[in-house]
C-alpha cells in the first residue's frame, strides 16, 4: 500500500522538480554557445563567455560587493532574527501577533513598494551612506526568513530535555549551548542559507538604494541587457545560479546537513 501511495507521490515530486530546475538550464545552456549572439538551443561549445565575465573588473567589482553585502546582511539578520524569535515562540507578550504581522509583511508585500518606500524614508532623513541604506533595505527583506525558520526549530525543541538539564544541575548557557543548540542547528543554517541568497540576488530593492559606488551584481547584469545582449550575460546569471547550489553543497558538506532537511 506505502510503495503505490510512494509512486504517485515521487512522480508529482519529481514533475515540479523538473519544472522548477528547467528554466535554470536554459541560461547555463545559453553561456556555452560559442556565437556571437544568444540563441538556443546553443550551437557549439565554448567557455570564452566565462573567462570575460571573470577578465571584466566591472563585473568582478559588483559580484565582490554583493558577496560583501549579503554577508552582513546575513550576519545582521542573524542577530537580530535569533533572538527575535526565540521571545515570539517562548513568552508571551502584548501585541505579539501585531509585531510578527510586521516583521513578516515583506513576505507579502511587493518588493518593489517596499524599495520605494526606504527610498522615501531615506530621503525625508536626508541620508547619504548607501551601503548602509543598503544593508537596512536587504535586512529588512531577509529578517523574516531567520525569523521563520529559527521560530519552527524553536517549537519542536524538546523542552522535557532542557528541563532534564537544568535539573541535573546544567547552568543556563551549557543548556543553550549542549541541548537547544543542536536542535535549532539547521533553521539557523537554513535561515542564514536563505537570507544570504535572497540578499545576493535581490533586484527590487537594490534598484532604489544602490548608487555607482555600490552597484551589486543584478543591476550590472541589468545594466549589461540594456548595452548588448551576448551569451556573456547568460554567463553572469549562470555563475549566480552555481554560487547559490555551491553555498548549499557547502553547508552541506561542512555542517553535515541534508539538503533534505535543510529545506524541510
Amino acid at each position: 500500500m506505502n510503495e503505490t501511495v510512494s509512486l504517485p507521490l515521487r512522480i508529482t515530486v519529481g514533475i515540479i522538480l523538473a519544472l522548477v530546475v528547467a528554466p535554470l538550464l536554459v541560461p547555463v545552456l545559453m553561456s556555452i554557445s560559442d556565437t556571437p549572439y544568444i540563441v538556443f538551443p546553443p550551437q557549439g561549445f565554448t567557455l570564452k563567455w566565462y573567462g570575460e565575465v571573470l577578465a571584466n573588473p566591472e563585473a568582478r567589482g559588483s559580484f565582490l560587493f554583493s558577496l560583501e553585502l549579503a554577508a552582513i546582511v546575513t550576519a545582521v539578520s542573524l542577530l537580530l532574527g535569533v533572538p527575535c524569535a526565540a521571545g515570539l515562540t517562548r513568552y508571551r507578550v502584548a501585541g505579539q501577533d501585531a509585531v510578527l504581522g510586521l516583521i513578516l509583511s515583506p513576505l507579502i508585500v511587493p518588493l518593489i513598494v517596499t524599495g520605494v518606500a526606504l527610498l522615501q524614508v531615506f530621503a525625508l532623513m536626508g541620508w547619504r551612506a548607501t551601503l548602509m541604506q543598503l544593508v537596512i533595505g536587504h535586512t529588512v527583506v531577509c529578517l523574516p526568513y531567520v525569523i521563520r525558520s529559527v521560530s519552527a526549530s524553536l517549537l519542536l525543541v524538546n523542552r522535557s530535555l532542557e528541563d532534564a538539564a537544568a535539573v541535573l544541575g546544567a547552568p543556563p548557557h551549557v543548556v543553550a549551548m549542549k541541548v537547544i543548540w543542536p536542535q535549532v542547528r539547521p533553521g539557523i543554517l537554513a535561515g542564514g542559507t536563505f537570507c544570504f541568497i535572497v540578499s545576493f540576488d535581490d533586484y527590487p530593492v537594490s534598484m532604489w538604494l544602490a548608487d555607482g559606488n555600490h552597484f551589486p551584481v543584478p543591476l550590472y547584469l541589468y545594466t549589461v541587457i540594456e548595452r548588448s545582449f551576448d551569451p556573456s550575460i547568460a554567463a553572469i546569471a549562470s555563475l549566480m545560479i552555481f554560487f547559490a547550489l555551491l553555498l548549499v553543497l557547502v553547508i552541506e558538506k561542512v555542517f553535515g546537513l541534508s539538503l533534505a532537511r535543510l529545506a524541510s
